[in-house]
């Protein structure tokens, strides 16, 4: 028997195992070069590029809300390959979608629709600049948050050594350890300020950007979320679908089941006002949710909805819980092997970790 028969004998059997195939769902935030990136936002503009034609070598570009309505009839394209972004930063607009539609891929956006990220950058964004930005901090730190009282003294890393800005900044907030106190102090804050209510989130971020000395209400451009003219310009051509993404990005497990009905409610009406069209797609925050945040999602009206749990779609797959790979800042090798792992059951050659 050929080795090329073999192949082909192999691939046939893993159809039928697998009914109506086996699809990705990518997932992106920003395409953007950044000093510092801890929480592993960021994929460059190159490695970008690589990814998008690494898609179309591995698998195929398919639209998210064509996988979804594929899924209503009981199949699953194989091999389809989904983008997707969560929250809607500016360079969705400026720097991702001109790329897309030179490889002419499609993508879905999916837009925290609140003043967070325009008016103010989002929290995690003003977190990651108390702690980074200053050369020199206050030596200790006493915060409440949610009635809980913390204390983080920074010693001898409250200031900047000469070359301690480039020397730290590939750090990432879920390795294992913390070079520095400021880089322990920063993770434990992320950690206990990610479940807060809005107004407590809020409250506590503005006590420690006083504490670092930074201006609440300034945004760098480089970091905004896009303004809702924009979010118009990023839908035009229909290359560029949009989904919903809470208004606040809540942790919504965190919240009452009132809260992550509005949540998830208005952020569908806010960008259907927008746009003036439907949305069928809604990214839980974090990729957190519960029971509480699925009915929510079905009962708002969406068609479906994303976690952020990893693996392959398959024509079982949960619609309302839609698995997504977090794509690490890689080149196009790396993606590769990852995509041909879940498409089609190729162990990469060498695991190495780097999603967020």
């Amino acid at each position: 028997m050929s080795v090329g028969f073999k192949e082909a004998l192999r691939r046939r059997v893993g159809r039928m195992l697998r009914p109506g195939g086996r699809a990705v769902i990518l997932l992106y935030h920003r395409i953007a070069e950044d000093r510092s990136d801890p929480y592993g936002l960021c994929v460059t503009p190159p490695h970008f590029e690589e990814h998008l034609r690494v898609i179309r070598e591995v698998g195929r570009p398919f639209p998210l809300h064509d996988l979804a309505r594929a899924m209503r009839s009981g199949s699953v394209p194989d091999g389809a390959v989904c983008i997707t972004f969560d929250d809607g930063y500016v360079d969705n607009l400026r720097v991702a979608k001109p790329l897309l539609a030179r490889g002419d891929v499609p993508a879905t956006v999916f837009m925290t629709t609140g003043r967070a990220g325009r008016d103010r950058e989002f929290w995690w964004e003003e977190l990651q600049r108390a702690f980074f930005e200053p050369v020199e901090l206050p030596a200790g730190l006493e915060l409440t948050i949610d009635g809980n009282h913390r204390v983080w003294r920074l010693g001898s890393d409250a200031t900047y050594a000469a070359d301690d800005p480039r020397r730290l900044s590939a750090w990432h907030v879920l390795d294992e350890g913390a070079p520095s106190a400021r880089h322990a102090a920063f993770r434990e804050a992320y950690a206990s300020i990610r479940p807060l209510a809005q107004a407590e989130r809020t409250r506590v971020i503005d006590t420690l950007l006083a504490w670092a000395g930074i201006p609440v209400a300034t945004v760098r451009e480089s970091r905004r979320a896009l303004e809702p003219v924009e979010v118009v310009e990023l839908a035009s051509g229909g290359l560029v679908e949009i989904g919903a993404h809470t208004v606040n990005h809540p942790a919504l497990p965190s919240q009452p089941a009132e809260v992550q009905r509005e949540e998830v409610a208005r952020s569908k009406a806010d960008v259907e006002a927008w746009l003036g069209t439907g949305v069928p797609g809604f990214a839980y925050p974090y990729g957190l949710y519960d029971d509480a945040s699925v009915a929510a999602a079905r009962d708002a009206g969406f068609a479906y909805a994303c976690s952020c749990d990893g693996g392959p779609v398959w024509r079982r797959t949960e619609p309302y819980l839609l698995p997504r790979l977090e794509v690490a800042d890689c080149d196009g090798d790396r993606l590769a092997e990852l995509l041909r792992w879940e498409l089609h059951g190729r162990r990469p050659s060498q695991q190495r970790d780097g999603d967020r």
